[in-house]
């Protein structure tokens, strides 16, 4: 049994976009395509690949396990054939998975300084702190701490060392008091974070004499979105956490206070990470290149 190729890309671009509008948006043709393209993949093999919905696909058991076995060999594919009519400089679309948490990434100038010194390469960044593999859901690489990226990934520093920190605004201590020691939160309004609904929230982490443990706070606000987390907590909500490169500028104009700091020792940073492959496209290697000098720059030796 054989499947046509072009059927398989489309069924990709599905699969990835999650509807069949934004997936003939991607690949250039109409909606009515897409949807004929699936149902000719599906008659050809004899099983159902996508469930359809009004506004969405979601994909079948069958759909999952054709998705995990084509997306690296079609994106071999795409890379050698990049590199066979790489007579220019790098183009195409590039695709990022990015934690809320990188600041050094999404804070604007390396973001910026890319796309000026590579103007033939769209960026297409997603902020998201699901982990998932980021092969499967069809990017080019990702953007995650150290700690959380799998083995057979290479990854390329980003940053130096980073920091968590707990912060409120002098309002909420002259209300409420301060912390001295992390149990101490269990009295006090917490501002939690979560990567995703389904998820527990994080449980606030620290260290004492090299001895590592977490706290469970009661979280009055859980969120997964930091930008709310900041704004209530400059508004006096509560105590919250996050890295210190994301509160330093409330920090140093006085807006918020730093709370607990001997018990938040630093540790490995945010890694640019992507599949460890022979050939790597010349847009990513421009983004590799950038990331690299950017953070040279940023903190040079």
């Amino acid at each position: 049994m054989s499947a046509d190729f072009n059927l398989l890309k489309v069924f990709l671009a599905v699969a990835q976009a999650g509807n069949f509008s934004a997936a003939a948006d991607q690949l250039g043709v109409t909606r009515s395509a897409v949807s004929q393209s699936m149902r000719r993949l599906e008659d050809d093999l004899g099983i159902a690949l996508v469930q359809r919905s009004t506004r969405s696909v979601s994909l079948t058991e069958a759909g999952v396990r054709l998705r995990a076995q084509i997306t690296e060999p079609f994106t071999a594919i795409a890379s050698a054939v990049e590199e066979v009519v790489d007579d220019g400089p790098p183009r195409g679309l590039l695709r990022v998975a990015v934690t809320s948490i990188a600041e050094r990434f999404l804070s604007g100038p390396l973001v910026a300084t890319f796309a000026a010194a590579y103007p033939n390469i769209t960026l297409d960044v997603t902020v998201t702190d699901e982990e998932f593999d980021i092969v499967g859901a069809g990017f080019d690489a990702g953007v995650r701490l150290g700690e959380v990226i799998e083995q057979d990934m290479v990854a390329v520093p980003l940053s130096g060392l980073q920091r968590q920190v707990v912060v409120a605004s002098p309002r909420y201590l002259q209300r409420h008091g301060t912390p001295e020691a992390p149990f101490e939160l269990l009295n006090h309004l917490c501002i939690g974070w979560r990567p995703a609904p389904s998820v527990a929230p994080y449980r606030w982490e620290f260290a004492e004499d090299g001895r590592e443990f977490d706290v469970g706070v009661n979280s009055k606000i859980t969120t997964n979105d930091m930008l709310l987390m900041i704004r209530t907590a400059l508004a006096g909500g509560g105590i919250t956490i996050g890295m210190e490169e994301t509160f330093l500028p409330w920090i140093e104009s006085g807006e918020l206070v730093s709370l607990l700091q001997p018990y938040l020792p630093p540790f490995p940073g945010f890694y640019l990470y992507f599949p460890n492959r022979r050939n790597q496209p010349p847009k990513l290697r421009a983004l590799i290149a950038h990331v690299r000098a950017y953070r040279e720059a940023m903190e040079p030796s």
